[in-house]
C-alpha cells in the first residue's frame, strides 16, 4: 500500500505512537502565544489604546503581579543594585518619586533598615517605610524630608518623572530640574560613601551637573537596566561612594 493509501486509511497507524498530552510551552513561548489586543473603545485615544496594549503584553508587567511588586519598575532597581551593590543591610534609602511603592519594597527585601519617601500621588503602606504624599519640587519639601532622618541616609533614590506637556523643550527642561533637585538633594543629607541613583532620559545628564557629580562621588555612569523599555528613552544615572560636603 503506497503512503496515499496508508494516510487515507480508518486503520490505526503502525508506526510510534504519539502523546495525547499537549507539551508545556516555555514561559517566553507562553508569553507570546498570550498576545492580547485591545479594541479601540468609545473615547479612548489610540495612544491610550497602544499603552494599555503594551501593558498587558509587558513581561515585566506580569512578573510582578506573580511576584507581587507594585510596578515593572521593582526589576529596574533590582537589576541596578545587582549591578552596582547599591543598597546594603540595615541602610537607611530615600525614595524621591515613590508611587506606587516598587523601589520601596525592594529596598526592604535587599535589607534596607527603614526607607523615607515621597511622592506626589498616595502610596499605600509598606512595612518599614514611611512616606509622605508631597510634590519634591515644593520648597518646603526638602527640610520636611531632612526632619524624618534620624541619620544621614545611605542611599538616595530618585524615579521622578515630570508630567510630560508634549513640547519637547519644555519637557526636557522640566526633567532637568527635577533631576538636579534630586542630585542637590541628595549631595545635602547622604553620609560619606553613599549613593544615589536618578532617572534621566536621552542624551543623558546635562554636562555641568555630570561634571559636579563626578567632583562629588568616586563613580558615575550611565546604565540602562533591561527591564526598561527598549523603545524608552529613559537611562538611569548611578553615583557611588560620595566624597562628603566639603
Amino acid at each position: 500500500m503506497n503512503d496515499k493509501n496508508k494516510r487515507m486509511s480508518g486503520g490505526k497507524p503502525t508506526g510510534e505512537r504519539r502523546s495525547r498530552k499537549t507539551p508545556k510551552e516555555s514561559k517566553d513561548n507562553a508569553t507570546r502565544m498570550m498576545h492580547h489586543k485591545v479594541k479601540t473603545a468609545r473615547g479612548r485615544k489610540i495612544g491610550s489604546k497602544l499603552w494599555l496594549e503594551r501593558q498587558l503584553n509587558d513581561p515585566y508587567v506580569k512578573e510582578a503581579k506573580i511576584q507581587g511588586y507594585r510596578s515593572r519598575a521593582a526589576f529596574k532597581l533590582k537589576e541596578l543594585n545587582e549591578k552596582y551593590k547599591l543598597i546594603k543591610k540595615d541602610a537607611l534609602v530615600v525614595d524621591l518619586g515613590a508611587a506606587p511603592g516598587g523601589w520601596v519594597q525592594v529596598s526592604m527585601e535587599l535589607g534596607a533598615k527603614e526607607v523615607i519617601g515621597i511622592d506626589i500621588l498616595p502610596v499605600e503602606t509598606v512595612a518599614g517605610a514611611q512616606i509622605i504624599e508631597m510634590d519634591f519640587m515644593l520648597d518646603e519639601a526638602s527640610d520636611k524630608l531632612k526632619s524624618m532622618l534620624g541619620r544621614e541616609p545611605d542611599v538616595v533614590l530618585s524615579d521622578l518623572a515630570a508630567n510630560t506637556t508634549g513640547h519637547r523643550n519644555t519637557d526636557h527642561l522640566k526633567t532637568v530640574a527635577l533631576v538636579e533637585a534630586a542630585a542637590e538633594f541628595a549631595m545635602e543629607v547622604l553620609r560619606p560613601g553613599g549613593n544615589f541613583v536618578t532617572k534621566v532620559f536621552q542624551g543623558g545628564t546635562e554636562r555641568k551637573l555630570l561634571d559636579r557629580l563626578k567632583d562629588n562621588f568616586e563613580f558615575v555612569r550611565h546604565a540602562k537596566p533591561n527591564a526598561s523599555r527598549k523603545g524608552s528613552p529613559e537611562i538611569y544615572l548611578v553615583a557611588k561612594n560620595f566624597r562628603g560636603r566639603k
